[in-house]
């Protein structure tokens, strides 16, 4: 079969799927291209829902990937609103929940992830939201503002950054996690220390170490969360964000490899040749740690679209990138470059006070991961130095006196 004749099918059209249909026809591909997706609009970028689109400044407009005129104009056949159901790999066929069905020669799983909903008495309340899609955060924004309280029920990156928002928004809130500190999974202590002091000095209140056991309601709209203490926390809208799962189950179910995630390899190929996985659903290989893992961010997205992108069209496979990401809140600017798997020391540069530091994880001399508030530089010269192993010197990373242009040399 020519690649002219080669129908690729997408299912899934956020960041990862929107972004896989332009760039094959960026690269040449001529064949058809049907992307499916489970939300009324095209692809667009999420991370701004819990940032800019919660205080206003964004819109479905705003944040599109590309215009919806985009796909018909590069004969990307859009189908929005319906979602997979079942996957027949040996008749290569997908059956959508309108009962209709579409078959294609390359099959891409872009289904992502969905926020992991907590099975509690009145989890079903008016008010109790999550925020994962455009529609999610129209609803939160109009939930929440002066004279409101909001409770968010998980102390992560997207708790923190909606937190934000509340604020700016004039509502109360309050931040309620299990964990004895914020952001325990994926931050370092001075990380979360730093957060909890900036968050409190703008009128966040935290319960931490805490475990919700329900929602107590009013009239079928939820009034207040219920801890196990017997403490009741008041409020007129709660926000879960307690991590997500992997939308696995269409590809499990075919008979795909699956653990945290569909199993892939360096050109987001699947157990299958002819199905390909990216974004949030994939557990991928991180070669820099050896190891696979499941990661939650855009710039993974965006480098699997392209590995996806050369290996159905036959380009060289893209040059490999450190993983990164970044979460704002307020004015500040986090970003994290790697992951600080089996690190042994820490190093921290800069003075957490001045709202200008980084926190450098060390295996051994070779970086693993750094966490950079406001420190663009040490972002971007810890990434390459993550990405090409070299060893590092300690004393000098320490010191922000020496450049880190310096201390990669």
């Amino acid at each position: 079969m020519s690649e002219a004749d080669a129908h690729v099918v997408i299912l899934g059209a956020g960041h990862a799927g929107g972004t896989l249909a332009a760039l094959l026809r960026q690269y040449g591909f001529a064949g058809p291209i049907t992307m499916i997706g489970e939300e009324p609009i095209p692809p667009y970028q999420r991370p701004p829902l819990s940032k800019a689109w919660l205080k206003g400044e964004a819109d479905a407009d705003s944040l599109a990937l590309k215009p919806l005129e985009f796909y018909r104009e590069q004969a990307i056949d859009f189908r929005p609103g319906k979602r997979a159901l079942a996957l027949d790999r040996g008749a290569k066929r997908v059956r959508l929940d309108d009962d209709s069905e579409v078959s294609y020669d390359i099959l891409v799983l872009a289904t992502g992830a969905r926020p992991i909903a907590l099975s509690l008495p009145g989890a079903e309340l008016k008010g109790v939201m999550f925020l994962r899609t455009a529609a999610d955060a129209e609803r939160l924004k109009a939930s929440i503002g002066p004279g409101k309280r909001l409770a968010v029920v998980g102390g992560g990156y997207i708790g923190l950054e909606v937190a934000a928002s509340g604020r700016a928004l004039g509502a109360e809130v309050v931040v309620l996690e299990k964990e004895a500190r914020l952001l325990a999974r994926v931050a370092n202590p001075t990380l979360s220390a730093f957060f909890k002091g900036y968050h409190e000095a703008r009128g966040v209140t935290f319960e931490l170490g805490c475990s919700v056991v329900g929602f107590e309601g009013e009239g079928g709209h939820v009034a207040g969360v219920r801890l196990a203490d017997g403490r009741v926390v008041a409020c007129d809208a709660v926000v879960v964000g307690v991590g997500a799962h992997p939308n696995q189950e269409i590809a499990a179910e075919a008979g795909l490899e699956c653990a945290r995630g569909v199993v892939v390899d360096l050109a987001a190929r699947t157990s299958d040749p002819n199905v390909f996985a990216i974004g949030d659903v994939t557990h991928r290989p991180m070669p820099i740690y050896d190891r696979m893992f499941r990661p939650e961010s855009v710039p993974s997205a965006l480098e699997q679209a392209k590995q996806a992108a050369c290996a159905i069209t036959g380009r060289p496979a893209p040059a490999p990138e450190a993983p990164w990401n970044w979460s704002d809140q307020y004015d500040i600017k986090l970003q994290i470059a790697g992951l600080p798997f089996d690190a042994d020391e820490v190093v921290v540069r800069g003075d957490p006070a001045s709202a200008r530091f980084a926190v450098f994880h060390l295996k051994g001399d070779q970086l693993q991961s750094v966490e950079a508030i406001n420190a663009p530089p040490e972002f971007m010269m810890g990434k390459q130095l993550i990405l090409s192993r070299r060893a590092v010197d300690k004393q000098k990373l320490a010191d922000p006196s020496v450049s880190m242009k310096e201390v990669a040399a």
